[in-house]
C-alpha cells in the first residue's frame, strides 16, 4: 500500500485534480466548496463562487424548478439523484453561455446525522448533446422525406 500522509490528503489531492466538477453547498444553497473541474467548466474561480448562489450556474428560467427541489430535499433529506442516477439538465457558464450537464447528488450530514447540505459530481456533455441533438435533427428530416 502505497505511504501517503493522510487520507485527507489523499482526497483533497483527487479533488484538486479531478476533470469533473466538484462542488459543495450547505443546506442554505450556498456554494462552500468549488474544485479545479468548476472553474474550467463554468468559468467562475473559486474565490468568485465560494460563498454565493448556485444560481451562478442554474438559468434563470429554471431556479424555480431547482430551488423547490432543493429545499424538498433539505426538508426531507431525500434526494431521487443519489448514488449512480445522473441528472441531466442545462446550466450556464460565467460568460452566460449555455452547457449541458449531467452530475449525481450526495446529502452530506454532519457527526450528529444532521444534514449539512449536498455535494455534486458534475460533467460537462455539452459536446455530445449538441452532437445528439443534430442526429435527431437529421433522423427526423430523412423520416419526413421517406414519409413523403
Amino acid at each position: 500500500m502505497p505511504d501517503f500522509p493522510s487520507l485527507e490528503w489523499l482526497a483533497r489531492r483527487i479533488l484538486e485534480a479531478a476533470g469533473d466538477a466538484v462542488l459543495y453547498a450547505g443546506r442554505d444553497g450556498r456554494i462552500q466548496y468549488w474544485n479545479g473541474g468548476c472553474e474550467a467548466i463554468f468559468g467562475w474561480s473559486a474565490a468568485e463562487a465560494v460563498g454565493q448562489s448556485m444560481d451562478l450556474i442554474i438559468p434563470e428560467r429554471l431556479r424555480g424548478r431547482h430551488w423547490a427541489g432543493w429545499e424538498k430535499s433539505m426538508a426531507t433529506g431525500v434526494t431521487r439523484y443519489s448514488g449512480r442516477d445522473l441528472l441531466a439538465v442545462p446550466a450556464q457558464r460565467k460568460d452566460g453561455r449555455p452547457l449541458s450537464i449531467e452530475f449525481t447528488i450526495q446529502l452530506i450530514r454532519d457527526e450528529a446525522g444532521a444534514l449539512s447540505g449536498a455535494a455534486a459530481i458534475i460533467r460537462d456533455v455539452t459536446e455530445r448533446w449538441n452532437r445528439d441533438k443534430e442526429l435527431r435533427k437529421r433522423l427526423k428530416e430523412l423520416e419526413a422525406r421517406l414519409a413523403g
